[in-house]
């Protein structure tokens, strides 16, 4: 009879241990509504994160910060970004397209105190959240600008401005903004790089949008390298403006000596270098993404 009480206290302490953590598993910190979509600021399991509500059962998460190691970065496609750095570890420019909660720009400003950094964010409301939730701030080497991408790009062509670091960093596990994947843009990219400037571009590794956005970029940049992380399905395109690509083994001289600084912040710079590839693991006939022809939403679905 003893027995038969202490495992049902047990199973008392379990269930409102299991419930208590479950209820308060997810505290919804802020909710806003901006021109472009609802947002909501939500602490969740020793993280504060950012996400973009949607019709899914899942809305996508676009940053999360852990509380208990700020500097650690949460997510896949973020550490594979940082395969730029061991590609060319001495840019001086770099622009951001795409802001969430600010965590990829504060990190490059760490890791390159003298670089100067541009974040393009079209929504005004992000860019508010990530100062206010997010610990984002803006000095005189990193500064945000609250216009379109793509426009942001135009403007920056006509004005012979030039970028070391293009960082494509826009698009999400819920939408893509297809005038961002198309042949025509890309251009405009290729014309804002210097001279030995380079572009990463973080997108996707599954679906029939790999093969066409393969292509689009190959028509642009010629060949280019991917990183992948196949668990996550993240993938990072990254291109250069000169013909030839930057040997593998100067890539792994920067990885061994990136190693320690890269590792405080969750990031593995040998297996960045292992992850690079240049085979052309898509159907090279695959047709190229255009301003008159992007179906990245409905390709990425498929």
């Amino acid at each position: 009879m003893l027995k038969l009480m202490l495992s049902r206290c047990l199973l008392f302490v379990l269930t409102f241990l299991y419930l208590s953590e479950n209820l308060h598993a997810r505290e919804i910190i802020h909710t806003e509504r901006s021109l472009y979509r609802n947002m909501s600021v939500l602490k969740e399991r020793g993280m504060r994160c950012l996400i973009f509500e949607s019709r899914k059962e899942s809305p996508p998460y676009q940053t999360c910060v852990d509380l208990r190691d700020p500097k650690k970065l949460v997510f896949s496609y973020t550490r594979l970004i940082l395969s730029g750095l061991i590609y060319r570890p001495d840019v001086d420019k770099i622009l951001v397209l795409g802001l969430g909660g600010g965590t990829l720009p504060m990190t490059l400003s760490e890791l390159l105190p003298d670089a100067h950094i541009t974040s393009v964010e079209i929504d005004p409301a992000v860019i508010k959240i990530a100062r206010e939730y997010f610990n984002y701030s803006d000095n005189e080497k990193r500064f945000s600008v609250a216009q379109d991408a793509r426009l942001f790009v135009k403007r920056a062509a006509l004005n012979n401005q030039t970028y070391d670091w293009i960082i494509l960093d826009a698009f999400n596990g819920d939408y893509i903004p297809e005038h961002l994947m198309t042949q025509e843009f890309l251009q405009e990219v290729k014309t804002i790089l210097s001279d030995d400037g380079f572009v990463t571009a973080n997108t996707f590794s599954s679906s029939q949008l790999y093969a066409y956005e393969s292509a689009t970029y190959h028509s642009v940049f010629g060949d280019f390298y991917n990183i992948k992380n196949k668990l996550s399905g993240n993938r990072i395109i990254l291109a250069t403006k000169q013909a030839s690509l930057i040997t593998v083994e100067v890539i792994k001289q920067n990885a061994e000596k990136l190693a320690e600084s890269l590792s405080v912040y969750g990031v593995d710079s040998m297996q960045l270098y292992r992850q690079l590839s240049t085979d052309k693991d898509w159907d090279t006939d695959s047709r190229v993404l255009t301003d008159q022809y992007a179906p990245a939403n409905l390709l990425k679905r498929q």
